[in-house]
């Protein structure tokens, strides 16, 4: 039963992707991208230096929302996740290495989306008596239209992002933290399926219980939480990822050759028609994408809404380096591992056509085999499948985290906030569930078409909306010059 819906919700995404969310995110991309002139570029500095210029573990105290600092890496946590490692692998898997191209031009074009989003969830927050602050695309939707229509289409996205994110979201970052801590008991000798399956369900338990403590403890235990995961997480797998192109140097060249040579030629190494290959480069590097760095999905407003700052065209370009450092940083990094190690000597030449290699398990794969030259076969396979579990669940429940609190927003829009506690208790068993019980190819596409989902009435909003958002950027511009003083 689970592989009949798995292929019937898979033959919907491949419709949906195809025919609808290539052109809605290079559409509303390229739409801001001309809107801003090209903020992504221009206001690129900028961004960086609200990111980097202070950053600490520990963020300054607010009588009421985040600081910037807090608010982005909350954001983060919900960007970087297992569409950086199992995603941008299946992408490469089913795409070949061109995927990764297209990956890149889809996040060059949702940095202006994601400044978008960040822009119109600032002007649109709601701040209560308390001080708190609430914010994302529902209030912008509800913004952009009035009355009925407005009401429908932001209550459309509510139900599509708790279940895209509360819900079928985190079963897949929970089900990837299984798969990948099962497969590095197997490097270590635990091969059993029921020991597997025992451990599968030990994780379930450790990581909804984790993920329990902090959710039930509220925005501030979040915001504290993925202030320091998040930093950390990125410095521990691009160390490893460093150190894997160190051993392959000779390859890297050819590595980053093929992603712009398959870009073009993908039947070259999928085999099939060029019209084919074409499309399926295409497809995975959008829908993989969105994925990984979620511009235009309408998830990261939430975190964005909450910050704290002077105007919202600075946090519009903070929220710009999110996807810059998930895409450009470590999706590269991963790409690049996985193609100088296991593409660029032919261990994989056809996708799909290596019997034992999938999405789940092409990275850890990687790094088993450099580490195996470091080390010897046996101590590299259990330490590279140990080393990319732990990085993973860094990754994974980071965004667990995030994409909870995503959730929690639009179920207590929809059912008030007394229902606080229902959700809690509904998300941290959707969790267990994840990890524990749930097929990774259902999980995986239900949580593609829900996210697809979220997409149509949020760019809908972006498209409505246009003119606030370059009023802000009018703004930024006259900041840069010293004319808002």
């Amino acid at each position: 039963m689970q592989k009949i819906l798995a292929d019937a919700v898979d033959k919907f995404n491949g419709y949906v992707t195809d025919y609808v969310l290539i052109f809605l995110l290079v559409g509303i991309g390229l739409f801001y991208t001309i809107k801003t002139k090209a903020v992504q570029v221009r206001c690129f500095g900028e961004g960086m230096k609200n990111v980097f210029g202070n950053i600490k573990l520990k963020g300054g105290k607010k009588e009421g929302g985040l600081s910037s600092f807090q608010a982005l890496a909350t954001a983060v946590a919900a960007q970087v996740g297992t569409g950086n490692i199992i995603g941008a692998s299946g992408a490469i898997l089913v795409g070949g290495p061109g995927a990764i191209f297209w990956m890149w031009i889809i996040a060059f074009l949702g940095m202006a989306t994601i400044y978008a989003e960040a822009v119109l969830a600032q002007k649109t927050k709601v701040v209560n008596a308390d001080g708190s602050c609430e914010g994302g695309p529902v209030y912008y939707i509800k913004t952009a239209f009035k009355g009925k229509f407005g009401k429908y289409l932001a209550g459309f996205f509510s139900v599509a992002a708790i279940i895209a994110l509360g819900f079928v979201g985190a079963m897949v970052q929970a089900n990837s933290i299984a798969d990948t801590t099962a497969t590095a008991f197997g490097a270590c000798g635990v091969t059993d399926a029921t020991a597997q399956q025992i451990i599968k369900i030990i994780v379930g338990v450790i990581v909804a219980g984790l993920a329990g403590f902090i959710l039930f403890g509220g925005t501030k235990k979040l915001a504290s939480a993925t202030e320091k995961i998040v930093p950390v997480m990125a410095c521990l797998y691009l160390v490893g990822g460093i150190l894997v192109l160190c051993v392959n140097i000779v390859n890297v060249p050819k590595a980053i050759g093929m992603i712009f040579k398959f870009a073009f030629v993908p039947q070259a190494i999928l085999g099939g028609a060029f019209g084919a290959g074409i499309k399926a480069a295409i497809s995975q590097g959008a829908k993989r994408g969105l994925f990984s760095n979620e511009a235009g999905m309408g998830s990261t407003p939430h975190a964005h809404a909450l910050a704290d700052v002077k105007d919202p065209h600075t946090q519009g370009t903070s929220a710009m380096m999110g996807v810059f450092i998930d895409t450009f940083v470590v999706l590269t990094m991963t790409a690049l591992i996985v193609i100088s190690t296991l593409y660029c000597d032919g261990t994989i030449t056809v996708a799909g056509a290596i019997e034992g290699v999938d999405k789940t398990n092409m990275v850890q794969l990687a790094f088993q085999k450099t580490f195996g030259v470091l080390f010897g076969k046996v101590a590299g396979d259990i330490i590279g499948a140990i080393f990319v579990a732990i990085c993973l669940f860094f990754f994974a429940f980071s965004t667990i985290l995030s994409w909870n609190y995503f959730g929690k927003v639009n179920f207590l829009h929809l059912f008030g906030k007394k229902s606080n506690l229902v959700y809690n208790c509904i998300a941290v068993v959707f969790v267990f569930l994840g990890a524990a019980l749930a097929s990774n190819a259902l999980v995986w596409n239900l949580t593609d078409m829900f996210n697809n989902l979220m997409v149509i009435p949020n760019a809908i909003a972006l498209f409505a909306l246009s003119a606030m958002v370059v009023s802000a950027t009018k703004f930024g511009k006259q900041k840069d010059l010293g004319l808002d003083k």
